[in-house]
């Protein structure tokens, strides 16, 4: 087994920090496309979490979705297909997480907007993770900031519920990563942007921390 997650465990006790529900939702939606019924099925089995299978999380913005659920199913996903194949996962599912519902949600929404997409690229990036960490600091209880140096964004996790109560040698928010990359796409209307987890409070930080370089791909 890859040393990530040779000493990984389900976590059984409840973090008291939650999602609401309709982001959870987002999540289990994304994971059904990336990785099909079945896939989905096997992960919560192996993650011990069967029961929402018959009863996932509704729609709703009810805190009631617990950080504990999101850090066993991103471990069930190393563990059934190891670290770099769990890493390609959750950056999917990330991604299709805000594609497919949060970029419709609240402040996001805007982002789509001509008006808005006609100001600087440089604007809309600094304004779409901005909203960003607007949006899960309002409804959740991960807590983000945004803070700009001369080379790149810097965008700060707390509370990560990728990893509650998590200990590893490398990072492990991989889907953070997904959806602050689609959220940047949407933001600049295709833009990429390489981001990265460069400290984890998985392995042993105060918070998760995560490099946007300031240049898009393919821009010099």
């Amino acid at each position: 087994m890859n040393t990530q997650t040779k000493n990984a465990k389900i976590v059984p006790e409840p973090s008291g920090l939650y999602y609401p529900n309709r982001f959870a939702r987002a999540y289990f939606d994304a994971m059904e496309e990336v990785m099909g019924r079945h896939g989905l099925t096997t992960l919560l089995g192996h993650a011990k979490l069967d029961h929402y299978l018959t009863d996932p999380p509704d729609h709703s913005l009810e805190r009631a979705f617990d950080f504990r659920d999101l850090a066993a199913m991103s471990m069930a996903l190393e563990e059934m297909y190891g670290a770099r194949g769990g890493r390609g996962m959750a950056l999917r599912i990330g991604r299709a997480a805000f594609a497919m519902n949060l970029k419709n949600f609240g402040i996001m929404r805007g982002l789509g907007d001509s008006a808005f997409q006609a100001l600087p690229l440089p604007m809309r990036v600094d304004f779409g993770l901005k909203a960003l960490s607007s949006l899960f600091n309002n409804f959740s209880d991960q807590k983000c900031s945004v803070v700009i140096d001369n080379n790149a964004y810097i965008f700060n996790i707390s509370n990560s519920p990728m990893a509650w109560h998590r200990s590893a040698e490398k990072p492990v928010c991989h889907a953070q990563v997904g959806v602050i990359q689609e959220g940047l796409r949407w933001a600049t209307n295709g833009y990429e942007f390489h981001v990265m987890e460069t400290a984890c409070a998985a392995t042993g930080h105060d918070h998760c921390t995560f490099r946007i370089n300031k240049t898009a791909i393919g821009e010099w």
